[in-house]
């Protein structure tokens, strides 16, 4: 039987395959006769639309709040995403007055520092 999970590690996203051998007594710590396992980096889709203006990331963290939506007004300096970084929320700002084009991320993900997390126009 084959089962299919995605995992992540270090904030890369692996879709992984386990196969598991019925009629086979499971042994106290997996081994390969016992199944076998394969992984493969997933790569995130990029959006269908992005604007001119990359919003990034300043430091490396988790995406706390998402406060804005795409065809947001924003202004210079106001938060587009926060996240958490060194247990401390921080917002990633507009660099520059805009209309919200694309967002990239959801609340959850693993960032690093420098990644695009939205776009603007």
């Amino acid at each position: 039987m084959m089962k299919h999970y995605t995992i992540t590690v270090n904030g890369t996203a692996y879709d992984v395959t386990v196969e598991e051998k019925t009629g086979v007594a499971a042994p106290a710590s997996p081994t390969p006769a016992a199944s076998a396992v394969s992984a493969v980096p997933v790569q995130k889709p990029a959006p269908a639309a992005t604007g001119s203006i990359d919003v990034k990331a300043g430091a490396a963290g988790k995406v706390f709040n998402i406060p804005t939506t795409v065809g947001q007004k924003v202004k210079r300096g106001e938060p587009v995403i926060i996240i958490e970084a060194m247990k401390m929320e921080i917002g990633v700002t507009a660099p520059e007055d805009g209309i919200v084009a694309s967002i990239h991320v959801s609340v959850g993900d693993s960032i690093e520092a420098g990644d695009v997390l939205a776009t603007l126009n």
